[in-house]
């Protein structure tokens, strides 16, 4: 894997990018095992482990009866999910693609859910309705460069009292060198408007290859993403960091329970995702 930085106007990163996670869909559509949601009782893991998260922060502790908005929904398994949970869901991406694979899904195992093809950061203009949750989650906001706007589509989507849920890879791990034989630096942790560029043709799940290989992203430290947040308007109601994935960022790491870890000796050094709970005020 290869990387450096650059400027490049949005749009043309945007265009690459879509290229990209477009290879992605069927590659994904294999690797998530999508057989399993013929179990009705089945959710992906990582709903699961964000439902047990979030239930400190939802009404009753369960999102059943909430207006639930998903945020770069890729292909829809969490989206199912939280819609499996008992949630009215409206999943977003910009891919058509996604989209399409996506509605398969949910028509094939009878899931209700409003697919919404538009840009992240253009949710507000484009989803109707407000709701009571905002949900993002794994490998979603280093593919955007603007992220005070971000803060400010998902606060607009947010009905007064409502409550925003992110939990992804943490900006230290970002940093860390994933082919070392230690932990070490290797990429920016703060960013500076530019955009790392990555030449790689694989993908973060399964063994296929994407044929546009170039994509752009940009690292954000958690003080960015926090503060995108709260000057959006949003209050802070919880901050976490955790130690497992629920992919392999490295092949030093070690699979554990719920995904994969450092070693034993090394887990304590460093965060792998971070967990925000913010709220709209009422």
């Amino acid at each position: 894997m290869t990387s450096s930085h650059v400027d490049i106007p949005w749009d043309d990163a945007r265009a690459a990018n879509l290229a990209n996670w477009n290879d992605r869909v069927p590659l994904h559509e294999e690797a998530y095992a999508l057989a399993a949601f013929d179990d009705p009782a089945y959710l992906s893991d990582v709903v699961r482990e964000d439902l047990a998260a979030l239930a400190p922060y939802v009404p009753s502790g369960a999102i059943a009866g909430l207006d639930v908005c998903h945020l770069q929904c890729h292909i829809g398994t969490d989206t199912v999910s939280l819609a499996r949970a008992g949630a009215r869901v409206t999943g977003v991406d910009f891919s058509a693609l996604a989209l399409e694979s996506a509605t398969r899904l949910a028509e094939r195992v009878g899931a209700d859910v409003r697919w919404v093809e538009t840009d992240v950061l253009d949710a507000r203009a484009a989803v109707n309705g407000d709701f009571d949750l905002v949900y993002t989650s794994i490998g979603t906001i280093t593919w955007l460069s603007d992220l005070a706007r971000w803060g400010e589509q998902v606060a607009a989507l947010l009905r007064p009292g409502g409550t925003f849920f992110i939990r992804d890879g943490h900006p230290a791990l970002y940093a860390l060198d994933e082919e070392a034989p230690d932990l070490r630096l290797r990429y920016a942790y703060f960013g500076d408007g530019r955009a790392q560029t990555w030449d790689d043709d694989s993908t973060y799940a399964g063994d296929g290859k994407v044929a546009h290989t170039r994509t752009y992203e940009w690292p954000h430290p958690l003080s960015e993403i926090v503060m995108a947040l709260v000057g959006a308007g949003l209050r802070l109601e919880f901050l976490g960091e955790g130690t497992v994935l629920p992919w392999r960022f490295s092949e030093r790491m070690v699979e554990v329970e719920g995904g994969w870890a450092w070693p034993e000796d090394e887990r304590a050094l460093v965060p792998c995702t971070y967990t925000i709970v913010a709220r709209k005020p009422a």
